[in-house]
């Protein structure tokens, strides 16, 4: 039971992703953060899309109670101030990492779901509260945190691998195709990556230079403590190569969230992004034991009845 609670939030910060990376931090930028939730509860895994000049914030929604993610829009208008907020996708597995593009004519969504053994993209019925299950990508590990980029006529798809509990922290995979439902090719070379500080993807990709630049996790002092970026200087389906850069951590501005970083989202001319601290607390260790309690109770009840 782990008695510290992770507790993300949200911001979006006025300014685009690349110049960040080409700072190699927030520090510094104006930014303006997500409303806060509840006791135990937070969002996370921001990723935007503008349309009609609104911003679409698509977030994870979480409580330690229940334990299973959500997926929830926050839509704000051209100066910024909150619109509306509405539930968007709920499935009986957690969701998070709600990465929302337009491709092909269409508008997508493709949630971090390995607990479902599937990576399921969704496409838009009423943006942006109606989804439905378009494609169920076929890969050769279930994927965490599935990441596409279209770049010079291909797809790309990166993603670390569900198989183990490390793997999903450190080993890097990519795949590609020649359309977003596919086949998708595995590349030989997977895990084209082995490093719990620079694998798992941390949000949208960017080109810069003719490069993709993949937002990654170190996880290697705690889960999501900082945002590297990660260039690709050589990727095709038999070769790959990158470069990792230093390490991006949550500003001391943003206190208490500086205990870790975990997305840097492009949405045109700002970014977003989530921050998080932890909580320890005599309510957070109540929930745990009202949990444990809850799971003795069948099998309680299955023993008497034997």
């Amino acid at each position: 039971m782990a008695l510290r609670k992770d507790i993300w939030r949200p911001a979006i910060v006025m300014a685009t992703a690349e110049a960040i990376v080409a700072r190699g931090s927030i520090e510094g930028f104006p930014l303006m953060w997500l409303p806060p939730m509840g006791s135990f509860q937070f969002l996370a895994d921001p990723f935007g899309l503008w349309r009609d000049g609104r911003l679409f914030v698509f977030v994870e929604t979480y409580d330690y109670r229940v334990r299973i993610g959500a997926i929830e829009v926050l839509v704000y208008n051209a100066d910024f101030r909150l619109i509306d907020r509405q539930p968007v996708l709920n499935e009986p597995w957690h969701l998070s990492h709600p990465l929302v593009f337009e491709a092909e004519g269409e508008t997508w969504m493709l949630p971090e779901a390995h607990r479902s053994n599937r990576l399921t993209l969704y496409r838009a019925v009423d943006f942006p509260t109606r989804w439905e299950p378009a494609h169920v990508i076929e890969l050769d590990h279930v994927a965490v945190d599935a990441t596409p980029v279209f770049h010079d006529g291909r797809w790309w798809l990166f993603y670390t691998s569900a198989d183990r509990e490390p793997d999903k922290m450190s080993a890097l995979h990519v795949a590609c195709a020649d359309r977003l439902a596919g086949p998708w090719t595995p590349h030989p070379r997977n895990p084209v990556r082995v490093d719990v500080a620079s694998a798992r993807p941390g949000g949208m990709p960017l080109v810069i230079d003719g490069r993709i630049v993949l937002p990654v996790q170190d996880c290697s002092r705690t889960y999501g403590g900082a945002i590297r970026p990660l260039t690709m200087t050589v990727l095709t389906p038999d070769l790959f190569e990158a470069e990792v850069g230093d390490a991006m951590v949550p500003p001391a501005s943003s206190a208490p969230f500086v205990e870790g970083f975990h997305t840097l989202s492009a949405a045109g001319p700002v970014t977003l992004v989530d921050m998080k601290r932890t909580e320890l607390s005599l309510h957070g260790l109540s929930i745990e034991a009202i949990r444990e309690i809850k799971k003795l109770r069948p099998r309680r009840r299955a023993s008497v009845r034997g």
